[in-house]
């Protein structure tokens, strides 16, 4: 078990907060750990976090606290995340890209470039008997939809778990890098695709959560397989709408985006509850938290730097944010080595079946058996890495079909459902109509048809009951 490790950074002032509002500032520093904060009503608050980098920090400072430790991690095949947070124009941007991901001043570099070059060096300086190959995915979350940024045609890619490799991003781009060049391109094409808007606090405000993905897998000499990633959470900042003047689109984007960190928040705070309050984690409650499952308590080492503009105009916004990052450094993550051996199937003897011709083998003996749906959902699970099918053993055969079998009921149950608010959309008119029978003492003409379509809609949904093994509910159908 390791806790997250929280950073706080604050921001120069704008030239906009001294022209209105002078260099007053709302904190005091202490050391590099501590700082005395004064809200609004003048009242003196302490935070403590891991790290404090005040306005005059370098990017590199950054980078060498609190990414440099998660980068060399990957390379041991343990994740990590690395989260900035804050209010909209608070820095979380340039703290991530710099000015910009192709920046070639050593000093504006941002995180993503610096996690670039650190992941080349460390494979640079490592065994050469491991091949290692690198992999970039990148999306973004906007308005709760997750979209492909490196293929802008998947706009709806699907978050799917395994218990093998956590979440997963089902059909998401992966494209290979081979040097940091290459990667910085790749990394500039996706982010011009990124949804961005003005707003009064931000002349580019980002209106969507970006997620990078870079996956580091390590082949070694005795055939095991080991896997890293380093994921960076760019999130879209917390808005209030009388400052940033959202109207129209931009308010709505902005709701969103409140949403979404509103459920970060809840997840955090059902996590650092004690274990009578908190029996249950709201993980689905966005697609932002689904996705941060394994960096909010699962396996991931996380780094949260939290973002916040030191002038006394925007305390309240800061004090929500150091609340925020308080609360997140009491979370508890169960970060471990991620390895798997290269399994071979005996077949014969002396005659070897790869991971590949076992998976294939299994897929051709239930094609003679299932549909083209089942065997689709099947495939999924061959995809997903450590979920393997002997070909000779009955049982696992079963549970393949089982697993097709449990996605099927579910279907079904979905299904099932559509029809029961279909029913009470036809019963709630059926009822109209029956009172203006009563008013006319006249059946009208379509009200026989429409007991027809009710009964017809009945019939079916005992059909899916009984397929699915429910008992059907009396009260539901009369």
């Amino acid at each position: 078990m390791s806790t997250m490790t929280v950073c706080c950074r604050f921001r120069p002032l704008s030239s906009k907060e001294k022209r209105d509002y002078g260099d007053a500032v709302c904190i005091c520093s202490m050391d590099t750990e501590t700082f005395i904060f004064k809200d609004e009503k003048e009242e003196e608050l302490s935070f403590s976090f891991d790290k404090v980098f005040y306005e005059n920090s370098a990017q590199d400072d950054v980078y060498q606290f609190l990414a440099l430790p998660i980068v060399r991690d990957a390379l041991n095949a343990i994740n990590g995340t690395i989260i900035t947070y804050g209010q909209t124009g608070a820095g979380k941007t340039f703290s991530m890209e710099g000015p910009s991901v192709l920046e070639s001043d050593e000093l504006k570099k941002g995180l993503l470039p610096r996690v670039v070059d650190g992941l080349f060096n460390c494979i640079n300086s490592s065994d050469s008997s491991v091949k290692y190959t690198i992999k970039l995915s990148m999306v973004e979350i906007y308005m709760e939809k997750v979209r492909d940024l490196l293929d802008l045609t998947k706009d709806k890619i699907l978050i799917k778990e395994s218990k093998t490799q956590g979440i997963l991003l089902s059909g998401v781009t992966e494209i290979s890098i081979s040097n940091p060049g290459e990667a910085l391109q790749s990394l500039y094409s996706g982010i011009v695709n990124r949804a961005v808007g003005e707003t009064q606090m931000n002349m580019a405000s980002s209106r969507s959560h970006c997620i990078y993905i870079f996956t580091v897998q390590q082949e070694l000499a005795d055939k095991r397989v080991k896997t890293g990633k380093v994921i960076l959470v760019d999130l879209a900042g917390s808005e209030k709408v009388e400052k940033t003047g959202a109207e129209g689109k931009v308010l709505e984007e902005a709701k969103t985006i409140n949403k979404s960190l509103s459920a970060l928040g809840n997840v955090i705070n059902a996590l650092t509850s004690s274990p009578t309050k908190a029996s249950h984690i709201p993980y689905r409650d966005s697609k932002l938290t689904r996705i941060l499952q394994d960096a909010l308590g699962g396996n991931s080492r996380t780094g949260l730097l939290c973002c916040c503009s030191p002038s006394s105009s925007n305390a309240a916004e800061t004090l929500s944010t150091l609340r925020f990052g308080a609360r997140a450094k009491h979370i508890k993550t169960s970060p471990i080595v991620n390895s798997s051996e290269a399994k071979v199937f005996k077949k014969h003897k002396d005659d070897a079946l790869t991971k590949d011709e076992a998976c294939e083998r299994i897929l051709n003996r239930l094609r003679e058996r299932l549909d083209d749906e089942d065997i689709e959902l099947l495939e999924e699970l061959f995809i997903l890495e450590g979920i393997l099918f002997h070909p000779n053993s009955v049982e696992d055969l079963e549970s393949a079909c089982e697993d097709v079998t449990v996605r099927t009921i579910s279907s079904l149950q979905q299904a099932l459902e559509e029809l029961v608010i279909n029913l009470d959309e036809v019963k709630s008119e059926n009822k109209v109509l029956k009172a203006r029978i009563a008013a006319a003492n006249a059946e009208p003409k379509g009200a026989g048809e429409n007991a027809s379509v009710l009964q017809k809609i009945s019939d079916t949904i005992r059909f899916f009951i009984s397929c699915i093994g429910l008992r059907p509910l009396p009260q539901l159908l009369n």
